[in-house]
C-alpha cells in the first residue's frame, strides 16, 4: 500500500495554467463552453499536456457479492451477479451497447462472486466468494481487504501498460448499495436516512427496513473516516475495495478515471481517504438517482457531467459521459486561436 501511494502526486499545475491561457486565446467567447472549458483544463492537469485526447478507454466492471444480502435488503437473488457476468461476456448488457457507440472496450473482472464463474471469458481474480454479513460482523479481513485493493491497482496498471490513456469505473453486484451507504455514511457524516437508496426499485416498507441496516451496521462497526481500510473491513464490498484500488492505481499513473454512479462514488471516498490528491485525476461521470451518490459527489467536490436519472450500475453513466471529455480536450487541443484564424479585435 505505501508503494502505490508513493506513485501519487497532485495534477500539474503548469500543464492546467497553460491549458486556460489557451482557452482565453480560442475562437470563442471567454467561458463560453462553461464546464468543458474546466473539464480540459482538469484532463491537461491529470495528463500534464493540452493535446493528450484521453483515447483509447476501457471499462472495468469489477463484480462481487454480498453477505448483507441474508437481511432481506434486496428482492433479487444473489445468482443474479453471475447470470450478469455471463451477459456481459456474451456483449448483450446496457454497459455493452452504450461501449460499443462509444468506442470503449468492455473488461469484466470476477473479484468476490459468490457464484463459480470459472467458465466465463473474463478476469479471474476472486478473493473469496462473497463478503460477510456486515450486519453482523466486519466483511472483509484486512488482508481480503488488501488484496482485492492490490487487483484494482495491478489492473490500472496493466491497462496504462496496455495503451490505455483514460479508465472509466463499473460494477455489478447484487446489494452493493447497502454497502455503498454504510461507506458513504462513514466518510460523510450523512445519516443512514440520508445516503440509503431503493437500489433495484425496492418499496417503501423494504426502504425503512434496508436504512435500519445501514443504520444499526454503522452502529456496530463505528469506524472513523480516517480508517479507510477498516472501513473496507467493515462494510466490503470485494467490488469497492478493487475500485479504490482502480481509482488509486489510475492516479498513480497520471490517467483520467471517469466515475460511475454510487458504487464508484462509494469507492472513491475510500480512495480519497487513503490519498487526498487522487480526486485531481477523477472525473464524474453522471450523478445516479441513489441519494447516497450526491451526498459522496458533494463531500468529494465533484460535479457530474450528466444527470439522467440513471440507477443501473454497471459503468453506464461513466461511459455515456466519455464523449464529453474527449471532446472536451478536442475543442481546447484542436480549435484555432484567434491568431491563427488571423482575427483582430
Amino acid at each position: 500500500m505505501d508503494e502505490y501511494l508513493a506513485r501519487i502526486a497532485p495534477a500539474d499545475q503548469a500543464a492546467m495554467r497553460a491549458a486556460a491561457e489557451r482557452h482565453a486565446r480560442l475562437t470563442k467567447p471567454a467561458g463560453s463552453l462553461g464546464t468543458l472549458e474546466d473539464l480540459s483544463v482538469k484532463v491537461a492537469g491529470i495528463t500534464g499536456g493540452t493535446a493528450a485526447v484521453p483515447a483509447p478507454a476501457v471499462v472495468t466492471v469489477f463484480a462481487a457479492d454480498h453477505g448483507v444480502h441474508a437481511q432481506n435488503v434486496s428482492p433479487w437473488p444473489q445468482e443474479v451477479t453471475a447470470a450478469m457476468l455471463a451477459n456481459f461476456a456474451a456483449g448483450g448488457a446496457a454497459v455493452n451497447a452504450f461501449a460499443k457507440n462509444n468506442g470503449v472496450d468492455v473488461r469484466v473482472v470476477d473479484v468476490g462472486v459468490a457464484t463459480e464463474v470459472d467458465q466465463l471469458d473474463i478476469t479471474h481474480a476472486k478473493v473469496r466468494p462473497g463478503t460477510r454479513d456486515l450486519a453482523q460482523t466486519d466483511a472483509l479481513t484486512e488482508d481480503e481487504a488488501r488484496a482485492a485493493i492490490g487487483v484494482g491497482f495491478d489492473l490500472a496498471d496493466q491497462l496504462v501498460r496496455d495503451g490505455y490513456r483514460c479508465l472509466l469505473t463499473g460494477d455489478m453486484g447484487i446489494a452493493n448499495t447497502t454497502a455503498s451507504a454504510a461507506l458513504i455514511a462513514t466518510f460523510t457524516g450523512a445519516t443512514a436516512d440520508a445516503v440509503t437508496g431503493r437500489g433495484t426499485g425496492i418499496d417503501d416498507a423494504a426502504l425503512a427496513h434496508k436504512t435500519a441496516v445501514v443504520r444499526d451496521a454503522l452502529a456496530l462497526h463505528a469506524v472513523p473516516p480516517t480508517e479507510p481500510l477498516k472501513a473496507l473491513q467493515a462494510y466490503g464490498g470485494l467490488e469497492h475495495a478493487a475500485l479504490a484500488g482502480y481509482i488509486l492505481g489510475a492516479s498513480a499513473n497520471r490517467t483520467p478515471l471517469i466515475l460511475d454512479g454510487v458504487i464508484a462514488g462509494a469507492a472513491a471516498l475510500v480512495a480519497q481517504a487513503f490519498h487526498p490528491a487522487v480526486i485531481d485525476y477523477c472525473i464524474a461521470g453522471h450523478r445516479s438517482a441513489e441519494p447516497g451518490h450526491a451526498v459522496a459527489l458533494k463531500q468529494l467536490g465533484l460535479s457530474p457531467l450528466v444527470d439522467l436519472d440513471l440507477r443501473l450500475g454497471e459503468g453506464t453513466g461513466a461511459v455515456l459521459a466519455y464523449p464529453i471529455v474527449t471532446c472536451a480536450v478536442r475543442a481546447l487541443a484542436e480549435m484555432a486561436t484567434f491568431e491563427d484564424a488571423g482575427i483582430t479585435s
